[in-house]
């Protein structure tokens, strides 16, 4: 088959085009661009494959990972590469795939994220005599500044509670007139004198601009509205310098969690979350997946972060 067709071959799928796109910016790993795209293994090591096996893309070894990029520009090669980006550009996925390669380019230059990784992925696997995260989580409560946090969609306030007996003041808001009564009560019975209970939207927070130093959405953003509204006003209530972190689902498929457990939203693309960040003039953008859940459905929690 002569090297036209046998470009044309590799270039005749979409996902290819996308692939093409992604190492025109830079080499990757198999691990990279699934994470990129959300798709499988074997589905991208196949279209690596026939895309190497054309001679457009060229891979190396590194320890026990292999990275890919662009073949040299050869045999007229180079034509063809710039058709698939332009191709690439008309899809849907361009975009988030563009936001999604940033947050992982990022990632990489951030080694103190990627060694806390290593740790936390080693943590579950042996067991210690007093290593829990429960107790790791008292640990760092104990590090924590004097901050005035706001913890939005708070619910009856277990992660407020905990941060009030560390910081100077935690403002809980809920939309829940009885759980916000049910939080108020329960910490009047335990002298939490600092953790103030406010009914309102999540949305447009109750709480006066650039008033505090962290605003915290745990697992409450896909019972918004409207979730970019609701980053929007996490930046309003901060302080300059301030910092927004946000726990939730990565994006799923189980519909019944919308009548289990009242989500509007079954979680969300770290693309969106990103986007939403800097939509918001948030900087210092970091977006990943934290955790995921060995029993069905298998839910995967992301934790996204900015700086006001």
């Amino acid at each position: 088959m002569s090297s036209t067709l046998k470009f044309l071959r590799a270039l005749s799928d979409a996902t290819r085009l996308r692939i093409v796109a992604l190492l025109e910016k830079d080499e990757l790993s198999v691990n990279e661009l699934q994470e990129i795209t959300r798709m499988g293994q074997s589905r991208i090591s196949t279209h690596l494959g026939l895309l190497q096996d054309s001679g457009l893309v060229q891979s190396r070894r590194d320890g026990k990972r292999t990275f890919y990029k662009l073949a040299q520009m050869e045999n007229g090669a180079g034509e063809f590469i710039h058709l698939a980006i332009r191709g690439a550009r008309e899809l849907s996925e361009q975009a988030s795939d563009e936001i999604n390669l940033k947050r992982i380019l990022n990632r990489r230059r951030e080694q103190a994220q990627v060694l806390f990784n290593q740790v936390a992925g080693r943590f579950d696997r042996v067991y210690g005599p007093g290593r829990s995260w429960q107790a790791f989580g008292h640990l760092l409560l104990r590090i924590l500044p004097p901050l005035v946090v706001a913890d939005l969609g708070a619910g009856e306030g277990l992660l407020s509670e905990l941060l009030a007996r560390r910081c100077k003041k935690v403002i809980a808001v809920d939309n829940s007139e009885k759980i916000v009564a049910f939080g108020a009560a329960k910490a009047k019975k335990n002298n939490l004198k600092n953790l103030e209970f406010r009914l309102g939207d999540l949305q447009n927070p109750p709480i006066e601009s650039e008033s505090v130093d962290l605003v915290i959405l745990s697992q409450a953003l896909h019972h918004a509205a409207e979730p970019s509204k609701a980053i929007a006003g996490a930046h309003r209530i901060l302080r300059p310098n301030g910092q927004i972190l946000i726990l939730d689902l990565l994006k799923h498929n189980f519909q019944k969690a919308h009548e289990l457990y009242g989500d509007r939203w079954l979680g969300f693309a770290e693309s969106d979350l990103d986007r939403w960040l800097q939509e918001a003039n948030f900087k210092k953008i970091q977006v990943g997946i934290v955790a995921k859940e060995e029993q069905p459905p298998h839910f995967e929690t992301i934790l996204a972060e900015g700086q006001r």
